[in-house]
């Protein structure tokens, strides 16, 4: 990795750098800096208006800076003349309580305090939709059960390709791609890393799949439901905490399914932080569209509503898919890569700080005798329901930052409110004759 970027520029023959940084909606902004004014933004950062993005700021705020972080550099393997930094956020020389990669680089340093370092891998599905987003691209792609279509992989095998050659030329271990159980959806799966680093990954992957679905004439979305009939788009997050000698801490061949006694506290943590969480794994009005879904075309969601765990079995919340890690299937596409993972360490280090119990797992199929479980948590029905859950959960709130909390809800409030004022055609439908 290049700790001098100009150095790297001239060694790397790149003109252009962007630099980045996700707000606290998910959303990546940037600036287009020349490689000849790269060594100033190293050191001061590149400006922007923080209420210009979702932010919790004002115009009366003082300039944001981004400073990008030299270690997370990606070249772009389509066009290499351009180098992708990930950036801090600083104001007044100070870092910002709010901005999503701070949050996560603080909490996995208070994990690292105690000995912990989560590493993280993320199953990123997306839909490759007509440029209008009102279609799926493949026509010809109708198949009731369409997961591992061979025929329908295949026609879009010119974007699948050129996506996971990228993704080898960034090392970043690319072993497998499908077409997914809806009609137009794809996943791509990379090796698992260390936290920050899968969530710098996954922030440009997902502007890599759009940038390169833009070049072949179409459109990728990761919106968690785009469309009302077929499977929601996933990011299942797998997870496991190490230690400083590089041990897997989740590991235990004596343990049930192979995970340790902190494993199990750790899920105790997500099962008992599941409803305020949620406000950050599905973080939009579409998310619950998704989680509370009824049967698809295919047969089946794929998607959890009740706070559950399992072992191999994939209509739990939670998942233990062999030994030493645990698979949480809650969040969606939707999920802000830095917000996600710092949501889910912080509410499994109260797990094992605290010694949560998650209970005896259930091996029952969710989807058909889910009805049976007494006692599980629902998860919340709507983005509104989660923000509120979010407000009253003081365990979140020290773990990530009142700045992060109180900023994050105010603006999800508004974005509920807004979402309120929309007169819906099935409201006409259902009601302009009563």
């Amino acid at each position: 990795m290049a700790n001098d970027l100009a150095h790297a520029a001239k060694e790397l023959g790149i003109k252009y750098f962007l630099i980045s940084y996700v707000d606290l909606f998910g959303a990546l902004r940037a600036k287009l800096v020349p490689a000849a004014a790269i060594g100033g933004m190293q050191k001061a950062g590149a400006g922007f208006a923080g209420f210009a993005t979702w932010l919790d700021m004002t115009p009366a705020d003082p300039d944001l800076f981004a400073v990008p972080d030299p270690e997370s550099l990606i070249q772009l393997p389509w066009k290499p003349e351009v180098g992708w930094l990930a950036s801090d956020l600083v104001m007044n020389d100070e870092l910002v309580a709010q901005a999503p990669r701070n949050v996560l680089k603080n909490i996995m340093l208070g994990a690292d305090s105690l000995g912990y370092q989560m590493k993280s891998g993320v199953e990123c599905e997306y839909f490759l939709t007509t440029p209008d987003g009102l279609k799926i691209s493949d026509a010809a792609d109708d198949a009731t059960k369409p997961c591992y279509d061979q025929s329908a992989l295949m026609r879009r095998f010119e974007v699948i390709r050129e996506i996971c050659d990228c993704m080898l030329t960034l090392g970043w271990g690319p072993y497998q791609n499908d077409h997914e159980d809806a009609n137009g959806q794809f996943e791509m799966n990379w090796d698992f890393d260390d936290a920050l680093v899968t969530a710098d990954r996954h922030v440009f992957f997902k502007y890599m799949v759009k940038a390169i679905a833009e070049k072949h004439g179409l459109r990728a979305t990761f919106m968690p439901k785009p469309f009302i009939d077929l499977t929601g788009s996933g990011c299942h997050m797998h997870t496991s905490l190490w230690s400083p000698d590089g041990a897997n801490l989740f590991e235990d061949e004596d343990g049930e399914l192979g995970l340790s006694d902190l494993g199990y506290s750790f899920i105790g943590g997500l099962i008992h932080n599941a409803e305020a969480m949620c406000a950050f794994t599905n973080p939009t009005v579409n998310s619950y569209k998704r989680i509370n879904a009824p049967v698809t075309i295919s047969g089946a969601t794929w998607a959890p509503n009740t706070v559950t765990y399992t072992g191999n079995n994939r209509t739990h919340m939670i998942r233990i898919p062999d030994a030493g890690r645990l698979e949480l299937r809650l969040p969606d596409g939707s999920a802000n890569p830095y917000l996600m993972p710092a949501a889910v360490l912080a509410a499994g280090l109260d797990g094992i700080q605290n010694q949560r119990d998650p209970g005896k797992r259930l091996d029952i199929n969710m989807y058909t005798d889910g009805h049976k479980v007494r006692g599980a948590k629902k998860l919340p029905l709507n983005l509104l329901d989660a923000t509120r859950a979010l407000a009253k959960s003081n365990i979140l709130r020290s773990a990530l930052g009142a700045p992060l909390i109180d900023g994050y809800i105010k603006l999800k409030t508004e974005e509920w409110n807004a979402y309120s004022h929309h007169l819906t055609e099935w409201e006409r439908a259902n009601t302009l004759d009563i």
